[in-house]
């Protein structure tokens, strides 16, 4: 067999990434925390911290900001630092943030930067519990995990590269890549089993029940649950991001806690915890805007609009959706930058640029320049009928709506969407004043107190009494006691 200078160069190259790989692998450290070498040659200690900043306001922004309450804020740090003054790596500077997102979540990001989500606070029963989580997310900064994942992905992708130049097909070569990324998207179950493990450790040298992790887990299961019968119900977006990212179970964090050893029936402080979180925002915050019923308040940026019956509100950080009948969808967004001191060119001309359209208007709503168009899109669903809206909220900010139904139900539904066009209007600031967030309230249980009852003061629409169960951590068979402290959600 023949071989040219190029192939030989090639495979020569290839050759000398898996000596080089040898090379690293070698030259790997070992960790105090976990007692084994770690393989980081593509992110120093000083690299984790710098990604770790920049990265840093990018999670701010995706989680709509910090929770504007520093007494939280203060007390998550609280907890955090005493927790991070037990690890083996008192030299990394920890910053504790509590996102103000009702989603439920935790996570770290390289450098020490340990994130909690509002909804996680809120779903936790003990200081133990957000201490497990908190010394979990911990363990993997001291761990250095996310040093290993990405020093294993640029390794892989080098590899790959190489290996798909090497024998000359560039198909292999990609799906090496993407093989490889689709891997390392999360933690491997060792550095989870590896982070449950400091965190109990941890747990114990701070001075917390270890098996509070186990417990707080067990609460994630139930909300997942729920999760799972209101997405069937109401459409809505699942809350509890933290299974998704950290595939756990209680079982498994009882394995750890054994295998950890330590003290056990250390406190739980509990009362402490619920004294802290009595009156937390509960659901969307003022800043993010909340649904009531059928309408839509935003208190920050003083607008509110109304949909029609039948159809199920859902507040995100992008977007308001509402879903309807035969798959119709109400969408309300703003455009962002995109915008133009004349609203009919910017409906024309910039948002539907792309997209014939018929049945052009200006319009006022309640004071409000406007312009709106009709077309009609193909979709997965077949042709669908498509009304536009576009609200000159100020000089520079355009609020949209999309009205997306089918062509059998446009004519039916043609009133009630004019309504929801003509029922956006502004807030004056007395009316702003009366919008208050649900909030987490802390209640003693009575003699005569009963699930069904407390459940029932709580300001929802459906499964009040799982609602209920899910916020306090307790199973379908688990019974009140007079006198314990438990949460209920209020106005």
């Amino acid at each position: 067999m023949t071989m040219n200078m190029f192939e030989f160069g090639v495979r020569s190259a290839a050759a000398g990434f898996i000596l080089g790989s040898v090379g690293l692998f070698s030259s790997c450290t070992d960790n105090p925390a976990t007692g084994k070498s770690d393989f980081t040659p593509f992110m120093s200690s000083a690299e984790e911290k710098r990604i770790g900043a920049e990265e840093h306001a990018k999670v701010l922004t995706q989680y709509g900001g910090a929770h504007n309450d520093p007494e939280i804020g203060g007390y998550v740090a609280e907890i955090g630092g005493r927790i991070a003054a037990h690890s083996e790596r008192p030299d990394i500077r920890f910053t504790f943030t509590v996102l103000d997102s009702p989603v439920v979540n935790a996570f770290a990001l390289p450098g020490g930067y340990v994130y909690v989500t509002r909804g996680l606070i809120g779903l936790a029963n003990s200081e133990a519990e957000l201490a497990g989580v908190l010394g979990h997310e911990i363990g993997h900064v001291v761990a250095r995990h996310s040093a290993q994942r990405y020093s294993r992905a640029v390794a892989a992708q080098i590899g790959a590269t190489i290996l798909g130049a090497a024998i000359g097909n560039q198909v292999v070569n990609q799906l090496v890549e993407t093989g490889a990324s689709l891997y390392l998207l999360s933690f491997s179950r060792e550095q989870e089993l590896e982070a449950d493990q400091l965190g109990i450790r941890y747990l114990g040298k701070t001075g917390y029940e270890p098996a509070a992790e186990a417990t707080f887990l067990q609460s994630l299961v139930y909300e997942k649950e729920l999760d799972e019968k209101l997405i069937r119900q109401n459409n809505r977006p699942a809350r509890a991001e933290f299974l998704q990212t950290h595939p756990n179970t209680p079982e498994r964090v009882h394995a750890a806690i054994a295998s950890a050893g330590g003290p056990q029936g250390l406190p739980l402080r509990r009362e402490e915890f619920l004294r802290r979180i009595d009156g937390l925002v509960y659901g969307d915050s003022p800043e993010q805007g909340f649904v009531r019923g059928q309408r839509f308040f935003h208190p920050a940026q003083y607008f509110t609009f109304e949909v029609p019956a039948g159809f199920r509100l859902t507040n995100t950080p992008a977007r308001v959706v509402a879903r309807g009948p035969q798959d119709s969808l109400i969408v309300f967004d703003d455009a962002g930058k995109k915008t133009h001191p004349d609203i009919g060119t910017y409906l024309r001309s910039v948002w539907a640029a792309n997209l014939d359209l018929d049945e052009f208007e200006r319009i006022d709503i309640n004071g409000f320049r406007a312009a709106t168009a009709r077309t009609r899109i193909n979709t997965q669903k077949g042709t669908m009928d498509l009304r536009l809206v576009a609200i000159q909220f100020a000089p520079n900010k355009i609020y949209r709506l999309r009205f997306l139904t089918p062509r059998d139900l446009t004519s039916r539904l043609a009133v009630d969407l004019r309504r929801s066009t003509y029922s956006f209007r502004g807030l004056a600031p007395a009316e702003v004043k009366t919008l208050k967030p649900h909030r987490i309230r802390a209640v003693t249980v009575e003699a005569g107190d009963t699930i069904a009852a407390l459940a029932q003061r709580m300001p929802f629409d459906d499964f009040k009494v799982e609602r209920f169960l899910v916020l306090n951590g307790m199973g379908p068979n688990d019974q009140l006691k007079v006198g314990n402290r438990i949460k209920i959600v209020a106005e």
